[in-house]
């Protein structure tokens, strides 16, 4: 069947989008700022910064970090805040500590436990969002609260260590190029977002919600069903990354995974500026992550003290989410 000169035309301008410079540079803007950056830092400090032994660590630290994003800006895209990815984090660690270290259960089932307990979460979440229409914020910031309790009660408010070695050694032991495997699991994980974002339809209709709620519900879209699998999403994936931090530290702590929060939302909102501006999108929050690490590892090695950790993590935040909204607003008024 022939297509109309006017169908031609419409055709061409949808297919082929002239290169844009500018857009190209925001783009690429703050891959270009880790790279500076990490050159900065290596030209003051090469013996230390730039060796192969800081490099695997900092590739290797920083992974449970990068899944805490990625199970952030699935909600976000929706619209929806989950404030409990940090409790679930550490509810999942304190539940493979208990069941295996403690009570002899083997690692499979423990690992299968904690993920349950992240979707059983997540339910409850949009439960309460969804069916009474409060504000997800509250929401998970109440059941975050309520898990950290949890993890204190099961955990006698103490470490528990013992962990099955299989654990650490699938996480951290074992290397490809001197890397840890988590680090593997990690971009593997972006690139499963990433695909799911482009070229699913499911992924498509939840960047849709997160645009326009009601505009998606008038053109057919289920936006309730959308946003209960993006809650759902965002429990498991904060359960596979308690798994992960389980492995990298070889036991449970009751309170330091609670410290993921505040810069997985550094990174998701920073790298909703890059790579894809305007949205929350699984390669940008890799790249901010870290850019974030790096910036915090050079100035330790620098010598700063501890204290600029909270600096470069709260500073970033806000500027983060600055800029996001800016990209947003713009992307906004060019879309109209």
């Amino acid at each position: 069947m022939s297509q109309s000169p006017t169908q031609t035309t419409v055709a061409k301008t949808v297919t082929r989008r002239p290169f844009n410079l500018a857009r190209f540079l925001e783009s690429y803007a703050l891959v270009a700022a880790l790279i500076l950056l990490g050159a900065v830092f290596g030209a003051i400090r090469p013996e230390a910064f730039l060796s192969w032994a800081n490099i695997s660590t900092m590739l290797g630290s920083q992974s449970v970090l990068v899944v805490v994003t990625m199970a952030l800006i699935i909600p976000l895209t929706a619209g929806d805040f989950d404030l409990s990815v940090a409790s679930m984090l550490t509810l999942s660690s304190m539940i493979i500590a208990v069941l295996n270290a403690q009570m002899g259960i083997s690692l499979p089932v423990a690992m299968l436990v904690a993920l349950l307990a992240g979707a059983l979460t997540g339910l409850i979440n949009a439960w309460f969002i969804l069916y009474f229409r409060i504000p997800s914020l509250i929401v998970t910031l109440g059941t975050g609260t309520f898990i950290n309790g949890v993890v204190l009660w099961i955990s006698g408010s103490m470490t528990i260590s013992g962990l099955d070695d299989a654990l650490t050694d699938w996480v951290v032991v074992r290397r490809i190029f001197g890397i840890p495997l988590a680090f593997y699991y990690a971009v593997a994980l972006c690139a499963a977002i990433w695909y799911f974002f482009e070229y699913t339809t499911p992924g498509r209709r939840l960047l849709f919600v997160g645009r326009g709620r009601e505009v998606a519900r008038l053109s057919g879209i289920r936006v309730d069903r959308v946003r209960l699998f993006s809650l759902v999403t965002s429990g498991v994936l904060s359960a596979g990354a308690g798994i992960m931090y389980a492995g990298t530290i070889g036991a449970a702590d009751p309170l330091s995974g609670l410290t993921f929060m505040l810069p997985g939302f550094a990174a998701a909102f920073l790298g909703a500026t890059s790579i894809s501006p305007g949205r929350f999108n699984a390669w940008g929050s890799l790249v901010a992550v870290y850019f974030l690490v790096i910036g915090i590892t050079g100035l330790t090695i620098l010598g700063i003290q501890t204290f600029v950790q909270n600096l470069f993590y709260g500073g970033g935040l806000v500027l983060a989410v600055a800029l996001s909204q800016l990209v947003r607003n713009r992307e906004a008024q060019d879309f109209t």
